[in-house]
């Protein structure tokens, strides 16, 4: 019975000892090769000092490295804490030091940085490196390929069950720190078996995995790659031809990205249209809306290639789909709910909303995570009872409460209309920064954009827009406003537009709302 994460790359070794599993440029391995260096990092953690329960986080690139001690770390009954390789070392030390973690696994060259504020941290008792084993660093420090390199005990039995916690992503929030969403086994080995469902994911896929392993819809590209006997492609990009070549060269069947990765490939500098990519069978988008314009260019270049347009949110992992078939029907909508999900939407009374009524996305499913690390407070504006379980059954069960306001149509279906806390209230109106973004994408101006809202002492709140122009195209802002003017009513255009060389981004590559607020004041 597999029910622990690390069970799923057993018994796709099992089955597919032969077949390729991991890609990362040059290095190539079998389901059995990276099964048995899995089995050897294990017993050398165990071997470190690594018990049941504790936090390793690991704080490397896209790599060979990081995809063994992900299922290490699960196989040595431990908590993997995948750490963004972009972040600095204050934010990374804030994660050290949040959840308490006993080991960290990093590259070597980033010791003379984070060295000294990590000999600081009492929980933690001993770094892993990858590279030569520095020798500044006032914690004991073990190399990695020397660990990978233990002699394995395959007979160890497993202490966890499913319940039991196996990962912690940080995900940042619209005020304060990161904070530690817990994820269970049975919460991460449910997202693989479902998106594997929706997206008919077999053991013939070749996924490319453009998303850190930190965002939970990267770390999906992993586990269901593996536990469906598939291959994951590693790749580190700063240009969207990087990521067309490997499509081509790896002869890609599967991509997940976000909107910014999208609007990369749209552009003509990508190569997108000079490639047939006839193996890419699905492309799937999440962490945020994929501007229509976008969406138009990659059904152009990618005819053969199925688009899924997904909602999630890291503390219930996935939320809706919408199938490919509905994208001309309802290109703005976020679908339905993913199998084995039940999506309410909920008004401020807490009662369920009619079609065409405003509400609050709530989440019911086996993907409703443990909540936030050390932070009941927090846990508790977001998982709540279920609003619409029968008195008779008490209040044992915790829904997720997204924070984000949707509607539903007579037929089911789902429309995003913004976070609670970034809707925009003009004279009255209630707006959605996303359906002005969405107009000053249809302008053909603009590369990027983003809104927020400001205060005004007679509208409330007034739209400020920032924006990105195409490249190579000179961008005239009353000619934007005009053409907002021809499109939505006043109220929704914006009063003041910034023209910036870029928007600033989380670590998960989205628009970073609250970089933006900070920035007007706010």
């Amino acid at each position: 019975m597999d029910y622990l994460v690390h069970h799923m790359l057993r018994a796709s070794a099992q089955r597919f000892p032969g077949k390729e599993a991991l890609v990362h440029g040059t290095q190539r391995f079998t389901y059995q090769e990276l099964a048995q260096r899995v089995e050897a990092l294990a017993s050398g953690l165990r071997c470190a000092g690594v018990q049941r329960g504790d936090r390793v986080g690991i704080y490397l690139e896209a790599s060979v490295p990081q995809v063994i001690s992900i299922f290490a770390v699960s196989r040595a009954g431990g908590v993997f804490v995948p750490i963004n390789s972009e972040l600095f070392p204050d934010q990374v030390t804030h994660i050290v030091r949040d959840c308490g973690m006993k080991a960290l696994i990093m590259p070597a060259w980033r010791a003379p940085d984070l060295g000294g504020a990590l000999a600081g941290i009492p929980a933690l008792q001993f770094i892993v490196t990858t590279g030569a084993v520095p020798e500044s660093v006032q914690l004991p420090v073990h190399a990695f390929e020397s660990l990978v390199s233990t002699e394995p005990d395959r007979g160890r039995p497993d202490v966890a069950i499913s319940k039991d916690l196996a990962a912690i992503l940080y995900t940042s929030g619209s005020t304060g720190k990161p904070k530690g969403v817990m994820l269970s086994h049975a919460n991460v080995m449910a997202g693989a078996t479902i998106v594997s469902t929706y997206l008919g994911i077999t053991e013939r896929e070749r996924i490319l995995a453009a998303l850190p392993f930190s965002f939970d819809a990267g770390l999906n590209q992993l586990t269901t790659a593996i536990q469906q006997g598939g291959t994951i492609v590693l790749i580190k990009f700063t240009f969207g031809r990087e990521v067309v070549q490997k499509l081509v060269d790896e002869q890609i069947t599967g991509l997940a990205g976000v909107p910014t990765l999208w609007s990369l490939l749209a552009q003509p500098n990508s190569g997108l249209h000079k490639h047939r990519l006839s193996n890419l069978r699905y492309i799937t988008n999440t962490g945020g809306a994929m501007p229509q314009t976008v969406l138009k260019i990659l059904r152009e270049h990618l005819p053969s290639t199925s688009v899924f347009l997904m909602y999630g949110l890291t503390e219930a992992f996935r939320s809706t789909y919408l199938p490919p078939e509905e994208l001309d029907r309802r290109p703005t909508s976020m679908g339905k709910a993913i199998p084995d999900t039940e999506i309410l939407v909920i008004n401020e009374h807490g009662r369920e909303c009619k079609p065409g009524e405003i509400g609050e996305l709530v989440h019911r499913g086996p993907t409703v995570s443990m909540g936030y690390w050390g932070n009941p407070e927090a846990t508790a504006k977001v998982l709540r009872p279920n609003p619409l379980a029968p008195a008779e059954l008490g209040d044992q069960e915790r829904v997720c409460y997204s924070g984000d306001l949707v509607r539903k149509d007579e037929e089911g279906f789902l429309y995003y209309l913004g976070r609670r806390d970034t809707m925009i209230k003009c004279s009255g109106h209630r707006i959605s920064p996303t359906e002005v973004e969405e107009v000053l994408f249809q302008s053909g101006q603009v590369r990027q954009a983003a809104v927020i809202g400001i205060p005004d002492e007679v509208m409330g709140q007034v739209i400020k827009a920032f924006v990105v122009a195409r490249d190579g195209s000179p961008l005239e802002v009353p000619k934007l406003l005009a053409y907002c003017g021809e499109r939505v009513p006043r109220y929704m255009i914006p009063r003041r537009i910034d023209v910036l060389d870029e928007l600033p981004k989380t670590t998960s590559g989205k628009v970073d709302y609250p970089a933006l607020r900070r920035r007007e004041g706010l």
